[in-house]
């Protein structure tokens, strides 16, 4: 198959005006040469014919000699470059307006004594022999084309041999009874046509030129919303619908399918938006199904199993208060201190175990949705700096593009937006387990350095963003990393114990990320642990739900 020319709408534009233009020129220039001519000798044809009348209503009215039509003959004569004679019957000259007079009379008798021969076939104007005529004699003028020949009117055109001059005359009788000759020279209209030509193909030069200008112009100008409306057609195509058409404030037709553009766009946002939460749910009812009985043995089992330990201790205190077990205040609000701090990790594990419930028993309503996730995750940052501040713990944000140059780093104003397909109550919920699982665990990085340090990172990837969370300190024993997913799992639960853990924080990110089918995982580092998920930045792209990850 042969492949088509690509040409650019601009140039598009230019090709048909300089096309168009370019006929436009050539039909004038052939229709000069071709039908000026002809035009010309009918329009002296109209001159002599209205020449005519004047002269013959003088006549029938014996007012051709008056002083009144003098001025008329000569107005008529210079207006339309003509020569005139009237003879009356008696062959004298009654009227007359001519340059030549001498070669107007010559030529009336000529026509009357039919004394003009047909211009030969083999006529040479720089020759001699074809000047004379069949009978030796010598021949001034030659008729050239014969319009009209009757008794009383005949129109034609001779050629004058000595100046090489075509000439159309008109002669006959006038309705009083005398001969009337009027002639026109010709030659004229041939350079009038050259110079018209010539002069008309300068102007064409010009015009094209001026024409290809604004054609570049007029096509820029037309090509630049229709660009504007591919570009986003083509990022509508990847199903990125942030980009909008501005347009102008004139209501053309180009205006009209941007407008159009821009409520597809919408429509296709929302309706994916509504897919994708649809899909979503899909997946998480058939899944949801088969582990609900499972997840409720396993949820009953393991809040006994944790709360025994607060309740055993909040009624120990509570029955040694009771027994009078001690006399002092201070003893007293030891005991009373315990209880307090043993209700409110219990509270705080009971509301983390109904989050978790809720999560792993779809009772969430997850609804998709496009946020900008650094927006979202720096603005809780906001809020959370006091927690950092109070553990001397340095907070730092950094994000890295697609060709891995940083951006950012402490400086939260520099970082870009990055957009994701998501819900933004749960992306916030999995980022604050992981930013308070690094305050509670993070440590200096080593024996030269003192400072603790939690590194937050946003990573551009193929359709996705990976957000993570450093905290310098001791890494994870290796046989611990699958298990610290699990509810109630704890690393140093003697250290977990200290903080007030539950160890439900990783559950609820695993619950969290399995919801919306989204990568998660940790990595060691010799010099501390980071935790990381990813999010969809394109629309089409699923991500797993299996934690894996490099």
């Amino acid at each position: 198959m042969r492949k088509r020319l690509h040409f650019s709408l601009t140039t598009e534009i230019i090709l048909c005006f300089v096309l168009l233009t370019s006929l436009i020129i050539g039909l004038v220039i052939v229709g000069n040469n071709v039908f000026l001519n002809r035009y010309y000798i009918q329009q002296k044809q109209d001159a002599l014919e209205g020449a005519y009348a004047s002269i013959d209503e003088a006549a029938g009215s014996n007012s051709i000699t008056s002083r009144d039509f003098n001025a008329e003959l000569i107005r008529i004569s210079s207006r339309d470059n003509l020569g005139v004679i009237v003879m009356n019957e008696e062959s004298q000259a009654v009227k007359y307006y001519a340059s030549d007079a001498e070669t107007m009379i010559r030529r009336m008798w000529d026509n009357l004594l039919e004394t003009t021969d047909d211009l030969p076939e083999n006529f040479d104007p720089e020759g001699e022999d074809s000047w004379v005529n069949e009978k030796g004699q010598d021949e001034d003028y030659f008729t050239v084309k014969k319009f009209t020949e009757t008794d009383s009117l005949h129109v034609q055109i001779v050629l004058d041999k000595k100046t090489n001059t075509q000439y159309l005359e008109r002669w006959g009788i006038l309705s009083d009874g005398s001969y009337y000759l009027l002639r026109t020279g010709l030659d004229s209209i041939r350079n009038n046509s050259m110079i018209a030509n010539r002069f008309f193909a300068y102007l064409a030069v010009f015009a094209l030129l001026v024409g290809c200008v604004m054609s570049i112009v007029l096509g820029r100008q037309i090509a630049r919303p229709i660009r504007e409306i591919t570009g986003i057609s083509q990022r509508m195509r990847g199903l990125d619908f942030s980009a909008k058409y501005q347009g102008n404030a004139r209501a053309d037709e180009i205006n009209e399918l941007g407008s159009n553009i821009n409520e597809l766009s919408t429509a296709l946002e929302k309706t994916i938006s509504e897919l994708k939460t649809a899909n979503n749910q899909l997946k998480e009812d058939l899944e949801q199904r088969d582990r609900n009985e499972a997840m409720q043995r396993e949820f009953i089992s393991n809040v006994t199993h944790e709360l025994k330990t607060p309740i055993a201790l909040i009624q120990g205190y509570a029955e040694g208060l009771q027994d009078g077990i001690t006399d002092d205040q201070e003893s007293r609000d030891y005991y009373t201190g315990v209880i307090v701090d043993e209700a409110g990790k219990m509270n705080r594990m009971v509301q983390k175990l109904l989050s978790l419930m809720h999560l792993e028993f779809g009772q969430v309503e997850v609804t998709m949705e496009r946020f900008d996730v650094v927006e979202e995750i720096t603005n809780y940052l906001s809020s959370a700096n006091l927690l950092a501040d109070r553990k001397d713990v340095r907070v730092s944000i950094s994000e890295i593009d697609r060709d891995g140059r940083t951006l950012g780093s402490k400086e939260r104003a520099n970082l870009k937006p990055i957009y994701v397909w998501s819900n933004a109550f749960l992306t916030e919920e999995v980022f604050q387990n992981y930013f308070t699982n690094a305050l509670n665990h993070v440590e200096p990085a080593g024996s030269d350095s003192a400072d603790k340090v939690v590194d937050i990172r946003f990573e551009q990837k193929e359709n996705c963003c990976r957000i993570s969370v450093f905290n310098t300190g001791k890494p994870i024993p290796d046989e611990s990393l699958d298990r610290i997913w699990d509810k109630f799992y704890k690393v140093d639960k003697a250290r977990t114990r200290e903080y007030g853990g539950s160890g439900v924080g990783l559950s609820i990110v695993r619950a969290v990320m399995e919801r919306l089918h989204q990568p998660y995982g940790v990595l060691n580092y010799d010099n501390g642990v980071k935790f990381w998920f990813e999010l969809d930045t394109n629309a089409q792209a699923s991500g797993g739900a299996d934690g894996s990850g490099d």
